[in-house]
This record gives structure tokens, C-alpha cells and sequence, in this order.
């Protein structure tokens, strides 16, 4: 098995369990859940051309220089990676935080398509 194929399947499983946790409420959660999906996708999209970074903030950064910058994605799917972290960040870390179950469904959303997107383009590698 190629090693990005395991990213799809842990991306496929997120998505699966942000499903699960939007329709039991739980927001925060489905919104780490479709976060930790992207960045995975993120991450098997620039191992197939050999790069790999320690950070969050590094896989974004690079997925917007190698995958966007170049017009093979587009600006949206850099902006929706971008948005998700921080709204994970402040879902998990800053109290008072409330995360809309609106804005939860619209990541999973927006996940799922990237998703799409991205095994398709894998597909054609």
C-alpha cells in the first residue's frame, strides 16, 4: 500500500466520526474530528512529493504554497484548513467557546469535499 493511502483511510474514518459526533451534539468535537481529516489529506497530498513537516502550522503553510500557490486547489480548500484549525484551537483550548452545530456542519462539509478532491486528484498520481 502506498503510504498516502493510509492518510485517505484515517481521513475517510474522521469523517466518519465527525458525522457521528455532530448528530450527538457534540460540536467541538466533530469540529476537531473534520480538522484532524483535512490536515491528514493535507499531509498525504505533500508526501507524494516528498515533504513532510513537524507542525501544524507547517503542513497548512506548505499545502498552500505546493497545492494552491500552484493552482491545483483552490484558494477555498487553503482557506477551509486554515479556518478549521483555528477553530479547533479555540473548541479545545479557550473556555467559554461555543461551537454552532451551523458551523460544525458546514466543516464537515467542507471536509468531505476535500475529501473528494484530493483522492481524485491522488488517484490520477
Amino acid at each position: 500500500m502506498k503510504e498516502y493511502q493510509s492518510y485517505l483511510k484515517r481521513s475517510a474514518r474522521y469523517i466518519k466520526s465527525a458525522k457521528l459526533l455532530l448528530r450527538d451534539g457534540d460540536y467541538s468535537s466533530s469540529i476537531s474530528r473534520s480538522y484532524y481529516a483535512m490536515f491528514y489529506l493535507a499531509e498525504a497530498l505533500l508526501l507524494i512529493h516528498d515533504l513532510s513537516y513537524s507542525s501544524h502550522k507547517g503542513v497548512i503553510s506548505a499545502f498552500g504554497k505546493h497545492f494552491v500557490k500552484t493552482g491545483i486547489f483552490e484558494k477555498e480548500f487553503s482557506k477551509t484548513l486554515a479556518q478549521s484549525f483555528e477553530k479547533r484551537q479555540l473548541a479545545e483550548y479557550e473556555t467559554g467557546v461555543e461551537i454552532s452545530q451551523e458551523e460544525a456542519e458546514e466543516i464537515l462539509i467542507k471536509a468531505e469535499k476535500f475529501l473528494k478532491k484530493a483522492r481524485k486528484y491522488l488517484e490520477k498520481k
